[in-house]
């Protein structure tokens, strides 16, 4: 099951079913007006929004699909949390700042709380305010929870993963230095994030979704061509299970929380990239300095996801750079 969020209704949209072809939808205000007052009610709401769905793929209600019309699945959310899961992207881009990996890389996940309270839609411009300030996409996975109970453990976690979508985590990388040699973390360097169109439910993915992970790629392309198409399983050291066993440690979490994967990053460079950053470090171990410039008003960022057959998963976040 594909869910959406469209820009009517409030500042919450409405929310609406997607058709297994992406192409249609059809509104769900008779089930429930938004994706968060779903999720606080899941466990009623879900078995009527998948019969809605029936209804839809067999052509009985919806109507055509307009991409611009959609706002994030959750417009805003009571919380977002981001994690770094791939080994190779923080040994890179701690490189590329002149920081060593912490002694725990491999034993405790790196998180971090970034603001969720005025997420971009997935075709909405990502503003350029300062070209200094080093302006860079990261593409991403991201999960939806349910209530999480505090002392959740990794093998409990795949019953509170309510959907799955896709993330561009903006980052102003220059500001990120100055912030953590404060040793407070991310504030002003993380930006409104954006989300893919539509959030799927985990067997949605079939096959691909295995130990709290998505097995395929994800694509990125960078004005109109391809710049990394790493495969997002493999190389997820923690997966999403882990990061919420993590997370869950001290406190509870709340229905409607996002929790991202961080950027999904490879060691083999044939995969490309999904950030700057790593392209960056790779060009000043090659020829010691970086060669690539952030992004610029003008530069158009696609990210999306297919299953094996080729079927777009997740609709496609669809954004250009726009001087603010």
């Amino acid at each position: 099951m594909r869910l959406a969020t469209l820009r009517e209704g409030g500042r919450d949209g409405t929310l609406v079913v997607v058709a297994s072809d992406g192409a249609r939808v059809t509104r769900a205000t008779s089930i429930a007006p938004t994706l968060q007052r779903a999720l606080d009610a899941w466990e009623t709401c879900e078995p009527k929004l998948r019969a809605l769905a029936a209804e839809l793929d067999a052509g009985r209600v919806g109507e055509s699909l307009d991409p611009t019309k959609l706002h994030a699945p959750l417009p805003r959310a009571y919380e977002w949390v981001d994690g770094s899961a791939y080994i190779n992207h923080i040994v890179l881009v701690r490189k590329a700042r002149g920081a060593e990996p912490p002694e725990t890389l491999r034993t405790d996940p790196l998180v971090y709380q970034g603001g969720s309270g005025t997420f971009l839609a997935p075709t909405d411009p990502i503003p350029l305010v300062d070209p200094s300030w080093g302006l860079d996409f990261e593409s991403e996975v991201a999960v939806v929870l349910g209530d999480v109970p505090r002392g959740t453990t990794a093998a409990e976690a795949h019953r509170y993963v309510r959907l799955v979508m896709l993330c561009n985590d903006v980052t102003l990388r220059n500001l990120i230095p100055p912030e953590l040699a404060k040793g407070f973390g991310f504030f002003q360097s993380k930006p409104s994030s954006a989300f893919s169109p539509f959030a799927l439910t985990p067997d949605e993915l079939g096959d691909a979704w295995k130990d709290g992970r998505v097995h395929l790629p994800l694509v990125t392309r960078l004005n109109g061509a391809v710049v990394g198409d790493p495969e997002a399983g493999p190389e997820m050291h923690f997966g999403f299970f882990e990061l919420i066993a993590h997370l869950a440690r001290t406190r509870a979490y709340t229905a409607g929380t996002i929790l991202g994967s961080g950027t999904v990053s490879n060691e083999d460079p044939a995969r490309g990239i999904s950030c700057l950053a790593e392209r960056r470090m790779r060009e000043i171990l090659e020829h010691g300095e970086p060669r690539t410039p952030f992004l610029a008003a003008g530069d158009h960022v696609q990210i999306a996801m297919a299953d094996r057959s080729g079927r777009d998963l997740f609709g496609t976040i669809d954004q250009r750079v726009v001087a603010s």
